[in-house]
């Protein structure tokens, strides 16, 4: 079973396309739930695949907790669990709006370490999985006007670098997903050509390569950026 949050639109529809392609269980959530139903019917009509999903704004603490329940009722194995929900509100520190860095901090990050939390006993009792943070090249190099988000996804990598180094025993994998300018809704209205970015698409594909290598085998960080250069 492949469970990713946010699966509806951006990197996480591609993401939940790829693995569908591959006959994969799906289970996802998102926050509009006509969305949800949307994509449920795409992918029967695509690709035929189980897929599930319940609405859920991740950013509040009792849908993660509805969210983990719900991926905790199915019996089967967690084979992947991706962490996508994210937010982006451009501003610089000193002026962005009040409330900028919560709503990021509880997007970007606490709702992945919460997800993580709900559900990592589960994997730990199968002794394998693999889990993927998105984070994004905002996770390593600081921009003008990325304020609260930067420090929203720096703290995110920072995360997964120590899951990484607590799963080692457990025989569970851990790969963090740097994109970045990637043709999603959040650059809407940017004046700049499709080619200019990375396809969705991309990061989906390397993500699948990357769990389909054998057991013995880690890929700790997917550093991906359009071909010329960052945005």
């Amino acid at each position: 079973m492949i469970v990713i949050t946010g699966g509806t639109k951006g990197i996480g529809r591609a993401i939940v396309n790829k693995f569908a392609s591959e006959k994969h269980h799906i289970l996802t959530c998102a926050r509009n739930e006509s969305n949800l139903v949307k994509l449920k019917f795409e992918l029967g009509l695509e690709y035929g695949t189980e897929y599930n999903f319940i609405q859920a704004d991740l950013s509040k603490r009792e849908d993660v907790q509805k969210f983990t329940d719900y991926v905790n009722s199915f019996s089967e194995d967690i084979d992947v669990l991706i962490n996508n929900t994210g937010v982006f509100m451009p501003g610089a520190v000193h002026s962005e709006p009040d409330g900028a860095l919560e709503q990021m901090i509880n997007t970007n990050l606490y709702s992945a370490y919460h997800v993580t939390r709900g559900v990592i006993q589960k994997m730990l009792k199968q002794k394998k999985g693999h889990i993927f943070n998105i984070c994004s090249t905002a996770s390593i190099i600081p921009y003008v006007d990325g304020g609260s988000y930067c420090i929203s996804k720096f703290a995110l990598y920072g995360m997964t670098k120590v899951l990484r180094e607590e799963m080692k025993p457990h025989g569970i994998r851990v790969t963090a997903v740097l994109p970045g300018a990637t043709y999603t809704d959040s650059w809407e209205g940017v004046d700049l050509p499709p080619e200019r970015f990375v396809k969705p698409q991309d990061v989906a594909q390397a993500i699948y390569t990357t769990y389909a290598l054998s057991e013995q085998s880690v890929i700790e960080e997917l550093l991906i950026r359009p071909q010329l250069g960052d945005i």
